[in-house]
């Protein structure tokens, strides 16, 4: 794949922002914009076990995606300090994905400010992900197309991104938000998915406290270079074209997937996954 570097400032003004990247749908990494908050110094994983190890959380793997298991259902559950704990210790698959800790330990919303940055942030989703060194999130984008602002705490952590028009290269699996998951987005085998060298995006490799913004519906495949946790505050999307496509997604792709999940099982996994290859081929010109 064809990937430069996110483009980088300290910080940034409102009309900069909008102007410069929302309005023309394009990413960039804001370094110093949480340097005033109390997350700043506060959010590490120590912080994160005293005031919420109690709690019990989801946990997700890599695993390819199962006819038997529901819509985002979690592959283990574990108290929030054994995971630390874990993340800590040794490398790890499990993850914590779209998380509303926030909902189970309120004091966390006291340590950061919503940003004023020109877009309508959606003040009841501050989501948590949690990963350990070398965990992976599949290339994937949201299901609803939402304005993404991406923070990253304790540690590093890499992205991949790219625009919705690369679809036609990315071997979309029909009726998902998700590329092939056989697919090793760290070292492509173009030989076996030749669409991919065409594909053009971006890669930031992202610090504590350091914010990535991520436009409508962009693809992104994330990989946690040490352990530790991200937040992202989201904007549904100003585009009537992606808020259609929103709304298709969330009322009718995802019900109808999990429909044929449950009435044709694997066959239906195996069928789409073998469709994503004919599908990109066709759209590319590719004959294999």
């Amino acid at each position: 794949m064809k990937l430069k570097k996110v483009e980088r400032v300290k910080k940034i003004s409102k009309k900069d922002f909008v102007n410069n990247y929302v309005k023309p749908q394009i990413p960039i990494v804001i370094e110093k914009l949480t340097e005033d908050w109390d997350a700043y110094n506060k959010w590490h994983l120590n912080y994160i076990n005293k005031i919420a190890g109690d709690k019990e959380v989801p946990l997700y793997d890599d695993r390819p995606v199962n006819p038997e298991e529901g819509f985002n259902q979690p592959h283990a559950i574990m108290k929030m300090s054994d995971y630390i704990e874990l993340l800590e210790r040794e490398p790890t698959n499990y993850r914590i994905f779209l998380y509303n800790l926030m909902k189970e330990v309120p004091q966390l919303r006291n340590d950061f400010k919503w940003p004023d940055l020109g877009l309508k942030l959606v003040k009841q989703l501050p989501m948590l992900f949690f990963g350990g060194e070398n965990s992976k999130v599949f290339m994937h984008f949201d299901i609803d197309y939402s304005n993404i602002l991406h923070f990253h705490f304790h540690g590093k952590k890499q992205c991949v991104i790219l625009p919705q028009d690369q679809s036609k290269y990315m071997y979309k699996i029909p009726h998902a938000l998700i590329s092939r998951e056989d697919i090793d987005f760290d070292n492509p085998d173009y030989d076996k998915w030749p669409a991919l060298k065409y594909a053009e995006g971006y890669v930031a490799n992202l610090e504590h406290g350091e914010m990535l913004y991520m436009p409508e519906g962009y693809w992104h495949y994330m990989k946690y270079l040490t352990p530790g946790f991200s937040m992202s505050l989201r904007s549904f999307p100003r585009s009537y074209k992606n808020l259609v496509k929103a709304a298709y997604n969330v009322f009718i792709m995802r019900h109808y997937d999990n429909f044929m999940r449950k009435r044709k099982g694997q066959a239906w996994i195996d069928w789409k996954n073998a469709q994503a290859i004919i599908n990109t081929h066709r759209q590319v010109g590719i004959t294999v």
